[in-house]
């Protein structure tokens, strides 16, 4: 049976981020160019934020090569979690770099208003970052779109659920551009229309608010997988069945959960376990239900029993309690 907390696709993943940053290089060249030459701040407000994704980008390729290395003595349960570290880094570079930089660019602009010129070059500017940001954003769509399929679930749904912080974090940034590119353009042509400058500045301080946003969910998410998060409650109680469905089990005292990444789970339950069997059955329990969850669900990489008198931890829960 297919997993509903499934690993994410390393290939894929890599060519949605490569996608992502070569576009957003560009991108941010042009926009700084336009910036410049049209003197508009939401123009390089847009820049700015252009190439924090760009070094963002960076961190994810860093994130998914790191992330594979093999478990080895320092780290037993292997480098997933750096996945999560080094997209922590991307959302405080899209806090730092992108909505600082506009949101001070954008009220120095309010407070001294500046003339713009050279209208065309930006609007050209805007229309191509607009097409190029769409493109990446589509393929971050297909895969989270693909992702979401394979679990049965909506596009949504899948997004708030998904432990894969690549594709995700990709997705919300292009979606920042895109809109971002949009509050430029109007700040622009109502700069135009009034001959006011403060709708210029006034562009740039939204689109550093929008990445404020971003910034706060993206790095909330990372933050929760590293303090070390459980799987979801579908998956404990399908963990659950399996062990208590396997032979030898009386039943499950105590059920632990952690994800060690996108696509590996460490799984420590407390068993009350059949008295008068053996030690080797004891062993072909364990083995057994071993087998059972890691067939179920395939990125269950680590599975620790310890067997538990239910009536004796109850007991102890009980004395606990008591001293509280």
């Amino acid at each position: 049976m297919s997993s509903p907390d499934p690993p994410g696709g390393g290939d894929e993943s890599t060519g949605t981020v490569l996608l992502a940053g070569g576009a957003n290089l560009g991108i941010a060249i042009a926009k700084t160019v336009g910036g410049l030459l049209s003197g508009s701040t939401a123009m390089l407000a847009e820049a700015a934020h252009s190439f924090a994704d760009t070094m963002n980008q960076v961190f994810l390729l860093t994130a998914l090569k790191r992330s594979k290395k093999p478990a080895d003595a320092q780290h037993p349960f292997g480098y997933g979690m750096e996945r999560y570290f080094w997209s922590l880094l991307a959302a405080v570079g899209i806090f730092v770099l992108g909505a600082g930089f506009s949101i001070y660019e954008g009220i120095a602009a309010i407070l001294v208003p500046e003339e713009v010129s050279h209208l065309v070059i930006a609007y050209t500017v805007l229309g191509i970052s607009f097409v190029l940001e769409g493109i990446s954003w589509l393929k971050a769509l297909r895969q989270v779109r693909g992702e979401a399929a394979e679990r049965g679930l909506g596009v949504a749904e899948h997004v708030r659920a998904s432990t894969d912080p690549t594709a995700k974090t990709v997705a919300f940034e292009d979606t920042a551009a895109l809109i971002g590119i949009v509050l430029a353009a109007v700040g622009l042509t109502l700069h135009e229309l009034t001959g006011q400058g403060f709708w210029d500045g006034a562009a740039s301080v939204a689109i550093g608010l929008l990445l404020i946003v971003i910034a706060y969910v993206l790095g909330n998410e990372n933050k929760a997988m590293l303090i070390g998060q459980s799987v979801s409650e579908q998956v404990r109680d399908g963990i659950r069945e399996e062990i208590a469905d396997s032979p030898g089990i009386d039943g499950v005292v105590e059920l632990l959960t952690m994800r060690l990444g996108p696509d590996e789970v460490l799984v420590a339950v407390r068993v009350d376990m059949d008295d008068t069997a053996s030690g080797d059955a004891l062993e072909r329990f364990a083995e057994d239900v071993d087998q059972r969850v890691r067939d179920r669900y395939p990125e269950v990489r680590h599975v620790f029993l310890d067997p538990t008198d239910a009536t004796r931890h109850d007991e102890e829960l009980t004395e606990v309690s008591d001293l509280a």
